[in-house]
């Protein structure tokens, strides 16, 4: 018998927002490590909220929305907000009731300095790396390093003289015609107006220059998982810098290996891991290598430089699904906290997959 195609005229709901999320929706296993992780930082909040005055959005309500923005892929705060006015499952994530009303999308703006700052991503970020400790589904043992490149939130014609002077132009308005043929352009000449702290930079001698970030990670060879992230700003030195200070931070073993591509087969980057009394298990360079050939044929160089592969998983990751691919902010700062809240999504994503829920220790 065909159905009745009626009105939608009901006003009143009597399912709670409980029970309209499936039993096995991978939220549900999400949400109880993140409101515990949360929890966990309530100094952290009250350190950067007044005491008096009108009381704010919980700061947990505006990070668990920044987390589904990563792990949804939505492209701005602005859709962001829409799907949390109609968006039942993202309602009940982020905590509001079924007939909250939802913040204005400037709220992120007013709070971004607050609760996107490094301080307090890396606070989240390392709350998260001691939960996946905890599970034990780390390694002390045997690291990876690498950086991927980051698009600024800057286009080309922003690129201008820092004297003032600049490339031939025609035509008015806010998008004019630009011709930048015979100028040559560097960053020591040029600067974009629109994100100060971006470079032009470009990896191989044929690739496309362009306005530039560089995120870099450190992770482990058990599980994959990121266990340091340092963000800066794009030039020739910039991965073996931030490779050198997340070791210093995060690699307390001695005799830990540390794994990387050829571009960090240096005399100076192979020579500071030596130093610290850790194993170089580098790629070599076909010719003038600086790691020792003897270690390089052993079967822990070989398996080091296979498990490698699974930090470029990591990068893939928060590009494709993260939002990563192209930053939607400006400046190191912050987007060195979007980059930390981006990588422990990715953490918490693979830890799921990790851990059946029996196995989570209690």
């Amino acid at each position: 018998m065909r159905g009745t195609d009626t009105g939608q005229f009901a006003m009143f709901s009597y399912i709670t927002l409980e029970r309209r999320v499936p039993e096995d929706h991978p939220l549900r296993r999400l949400r109880p490590l993140v409101d515990g992780l949360l929890a966990s930082m309530d100094a952290e909040f009250e350190a950067v909220y007044s005491h008096t005055g009108r009381p704010s959005i919980p700061p947990e309500r505006l990070l668990r929305a920044l987390l589904l923005q990563i792990l949804y892929t939505v492209r701005s705060e602005r859709l962001l907000i829409e799907q949390l006015d109609y968006n039942l499952l993202f309602r009940w994530f982020v905590g509001l009731q079924m007939d909250d009303a939802v913040w204005d999308r400037t709220v992120f703006s007013a709070n971004r300095d607050r609760l996107l700052s490094t301080q307090m991503a890396r606070a989240f970020f390392q709350r998260v790396l001691y939960l996946a400790e905890w599970q034990q589904l780390t390694s002390d043992e045997h690291f990876s390093v690498d950086g991927s490149m980051i698009e600024a939130w800057a286009g080309h014609k922003s690129f201008v003289r820092k004297d003032g002077g600049g490339p031939r132009g025609g035509g008015g308005g806010r998008n004019p015609e630009v011709d930048f043929s015979g100028e040559s352009r560097s960053n020591a000449t040029h600067q974009s107006t629109t994100d100060p702290e971006s470079r032009l930079y470009k990896k191989g001698t044929y690739a496309e220059a362009k306005l530039r970030y560089l995120t870099h990670a450190l992770s482990e060879h058990r599980n994959g998982l990121i266990v340091d992230v340092e963000t800066t700003q794009a030039d020739g030195r910039a991965e073996w810098v931030a490779a050198e200070r997340m070791i210093r931070r995060s690699i307390r073993k001695s005799g830990a290996t540390v794994a990387g591509d050829k571009g960090y087969d240096t005399e100076a980057f192979v020579g500071f891991l030596k130093k610290q009394g850790l194993k170089a298990h580098i790629a070599r360079k076909k010719t003038g290598s600086a790691v020792d050939g003897r270690a390089a044929r052993g079967k822990a160089y070989a398996l080091s430089l296979n498990r490698r592969k699974r930090i470029e998983e990591a990068f893939g990751w928060i590009k494709t699904v993260g939002g990563l691919r192209k930053t939607r902010h400006k400046g190191v700062e912050r987007i060195q906290g979007q980059a930390l809240l981006t990588f422990a999504a990715y953490n918490l994503v693979r830890m799921l997959s990790l851990l059946q829920p029996q196995t989570i220790r209690a």
